[in-house]
């Protein structure tokens, strides 16, 4: 899949959104890739993840005991592309403000995959590195829908995005004329 192919599934879901946007990192961006409007169609999530778990396929890494996802986001992601991965879906979830497994036992010595949904920062990605390596896994790659750094997070990890779509973000005080004219909205709310 191209760039494109990825994006038209995001716009055919009503899921590329145009405003002024508080992400998760904590930067204000112009656009917002709403992606529970993708996941809340299988057909549509199975098309990226499918795509995503060949072009891991295509890496080359070699035997997958596990593929993570980060919670929230990264959980059907990482589900669906297990699937075509043929591998169990696990995650990590945040326990006093820190990624842990919880809910299931890791190997140590065990081959994985993170899966996220989109990055910006890298932020989760190596925050789940961290988590497993302190289990004593072997974090081969991560792998996301959509990288919006274009390339420029460092997660820790390779990186294995489906698409590269760079989307300014820019922090609170640092904001452009025009985007700081707009009332910013936090991805969440119901109003998205």
């Amino acid at each position: 899949m191209t760039t494109q192919d990825v994006l038209d599934v995001f716009e055919s879901a009503g899921a590329v959104l145009h405003g002024h946007f508080i992400l998760t990192s904590g930067l204000r961006s112009p656009v917002f890739l709403q992606k529970a409007r993708v996941f809340m169609h299988p057909d549509k999530t199975e098309i990226l993840c499918k795509a995503l778990a060949a072009k891991i396929e295509a890496a080359g890494l070699g035997g997958i005991d596990y593929v993570v996802g980060p919670a929230v986001g990264g959980i059907i992601p990482a589900y669906e592309t297990s699937r075509h991965l043929g591998a169990p879906a696990i995650w990590v979830e945040r326990e006093a403000g820190v990624f842990k497994l919880r809910r299931f036992e890791m190997e140590k010595g065990a081959r994985v995959v993170i899966i996220e949904d989109i990055v910006t920062t890298g932020l989760s990605i190596r925050e789940t590195v961290e988590s497993l390596k302190e289990l004593g896994a072997e974090v081969l790659a991560a792998g996301c829908l959509i990288d919006r750094s274009a390339g420029k997070a460092d997660v820790g990890v390779p990186l294995i995005a489906l698409a590269e779509y760079e989307v300014p973000a820019y922090p609170a005080d640092k904001l452009p004329p025009e985007l700081a004219a707009i009332p910013a909205i936090k991805p969440g709310s119901r109003s998205l």
